[in-house]
């Protein structure tokens, strides 16, 4: 078992070497230019064109209403945690943004069952979700 260095300034080095990790995954985040480049929010944005046609001509307003805005929830959330430009911000609307894609995941059990989407349709929108949030779980790992 290896033990803990006793020098002088073991402490301060190793609160650098933290920061500098810190600032690695942070560079690393940054390779995007903007939010527009994020693929999870290039998904969310198609998933959301896709819900809104689907669901055009259901007559039931306030579930209709609640799932566009948590489809368009995921990409907003995407977007307003990337301009915020620190890791900690960002990471916390990633969560956000994961959970709008469960909301998502959940009323299109719903939707079907209700009659409003057929079982192919819910099944492709499903897989959506699930690819957006294993997208989501994988960026929030790199910050």
């Amino acid at each position: 078992m290896l033990q803990k260095p006793t020098f002088v300034g073991y402490k301060r080095l190793t609160k650098i070497v933290h920061k500098v990790i810190k600032l690695i995954k942070f560079v690393k985040y940054m390779k995007f230019n903007s939010f527009e480049e994020i693929i999870s929010w290039k998904k969310g944005k198609v998933l959301t064109l896709i819900i809104y046609k689907e669901l055009i001509n259901c007559r039931d307003f306030s579930f209709r209403d609640q799932i566009r805005r948590a489809s368009i929830s995921i990409m907003n959330n995407i977007a307003e945690g990337f301009e915020r430009k620190g890791n900690k911000e960002f990471k916390n609307f990633l969560f956000i943004a994961k959970g709008s894609c469960a909301e998502v995941r959940s009323m299109l059990y719903l939707a079907q069952d209700f009659g409003y989407i057929n079982e192919n349709i819910r099944q492709q929108l499903i897989s959506s979700t699930i690819e957006i949030s294993k997208l989501l779980s994988g960026l929030i790992k790199t910050l």
